[in-house]
């Protein structure tokens, strides 16, 4: 058995987690930049409000409802999220984090030792929600794709109590024919328009049709591997690294400023920054890059005639995850896309053809020890960032222009609340 744990509404939970007066009241997240709405309590849900929908569209109905506003608190997400993750890895044995707020579980063998697996799940819920006051659902099947289906089961009716369990087939099939062919996971909006067209419109048809018949529609393999799973039969495992979660076969950084820029200097800024805070996460997953993407965007709802966004991808010389050669290589990139005199609204930084750090062919007339001197060089550079605060210590590329103390390419964020989990300033303070 599989179970799928999904934090309801997690930002959103997030937030009401330090201000518990928000519980029952309409609630919003915005994206960075204060753009889209990615996060909806039930009760803004309710008021029609759309995941993705930009703020500036829906911003009548918002100051109608008096909907409660926050921007996007990623330090205090992430820090959440890896509470929720650290007890659910305390009660099983294996753990696949396949989202910031979803994670699957292995339960295989625990019921005989355990008891009902639908009675653990309902003391798992309650249990993370003593630890961190977020509000999680429960989905537990055979095959992975299943358990994702009961979550989604789980959250829609309110009888679950949060906990779906298929563990007959009588309930997997009942499962199956309220699921509409769109809302299986792996199926997407492509997908679903051809199956509506073939009269296969819940899960239940699709369940029903044959391997061959899937590997023709559905992508081969892969549509194959779909249909048996929901059939009960298990195609994939969980795919946990050594500390649980999934390394990424791509890194990417990305954000729309806060304003427009012209002024080389500033782009090269953000994009310098961009490339440290990647090269940061390479780092952490113990991987080496070997081919760097920089893009700049003008804005697509503008005057200017496309292309809107100019980019370039470059085949490094060998993998590394060193910030100073990443960013002399995104220097170079950068003015091979520059326009004079145009303004941007975007930038990013993508590395790809990663590989496990240390193994990469080494240059021919770069000396080992300088590789080496370097690497503990990095090692330092996070070490002290880590200790005492990210972006404590950076490159000068990436640095504030003279006399300010915000970064022309920073998001809005006027409604951001403080990390109250992972700074020391913003902890909060209770007087008895």
């Amino acid at each position: 058995m599989y179970a799928l744990v999904d934090c309801n509404n997690f930002y959103v939970s997030c937030e009401r987690a330090f201000q518990p007066q928000l519980e029952g009241k309409p609630v919003v997240v915005l994206s960075n930049n204060d753009g889209c709405l990615i996060s909806r309590s039930a009760e803004a849900k309710a008021l029609g409000l759309k995941m993705g929908e930009p703020y500036f569209q829906v911003k009548p109905l918002v100051q109608q409802h008096a909907v409660r506003m926050f921007s996007s608190n990623y330090a205090l997400y992430g820090d959440m999220s890896g509470r929720v993750m650290h007890y659910l890895s305390s009660v099983v044995p294996e753990v696949e984090i396949y989202s910031i707020d979803e994670c699957f579980l292995d339960l295989h063998g625990m019921e005989p030792y355990l008891g009902p697996l639908a009675e653990q799940a309902a003391g798992w819920r309650h249990e993370v929600r003593r630890r961190t006051h977020i509000p999680v659902c429960i989905g537990i099947a055979p095959t992975k794709t299943l358990a994702k289906l009961a979550n989604r089961l789980a959250k829609k009716s309110p009888t679950m109590e949060g906990v779906c369990y298929l563990d007959t087939d009588g309930r997997r099939q009942w499962a199956l024919a309220q699921t509409p062919v769109e809302d299986v996971w792996g199926i997407g909006g492509q997908y679903a328009h051809k199956l509506y067209a073939q009269g296969i419109r819940t899960a239940a048809q699709l369940a029903g049709q044959s391997e061959a018949w899937a590997r023709k529609q559905l992508g081969g393999v892969v549509g194959a591997r779909l249909v048996r799973e929901l059939q009960g039969t298990p195609c994939q495992g969980l795919q946990p690294s050594e500390d649980g979660t999934l390394s990424r076969k791509s890194i990417a950084c990305t954000r729309t400023f806060g304003q427009p820029l012209s002024a080389f200097a500033d782009v090269l800024g953000a994009v310098a920054h961009f490339a440290s805070k990647a090269a940061e996460k390479l780092r952490r997953q113990g991987s080496a890059a070997n081919v760097l993407t920089v893009f700049i965007s003008k804005n697509r709802f503008g005057t200017e005639p496309p292309p809107h966004t100019r980019s370039v991808v470059l085949t490094l010389p060998t993998g590394t995850s060193d910030t100073i050669e990443l960013l002399r290589h995104a220097r170079a990139a950068l003015k091979r896309i520059w326009e004079p005199g145009a303004v941007y609204r975007k930038a990013g930084v993508v590395l790809d053809g990663l590989e496990t750090a240390g193994q990469q062919q080494l240059l021919l007339f770069e000396p080992n020890e300088q590789a080496e001197r370097r690497a503990k060089l990095m090692a330092d550079l996070d070490k002290v960032n880590q200790r005492f605060g990210a972006g404590k210590v950076k490159f000068a590329t990436a640095q504030l222009p003279k006399g300010e103390y915000t970064a022309p390419w920073a998001g809005q964020h006027q409604w951001q609340t403080p990390a109250y989990t992972t700074c020391w300033e913003d902890l909060l303070c209770i007087r008895a």
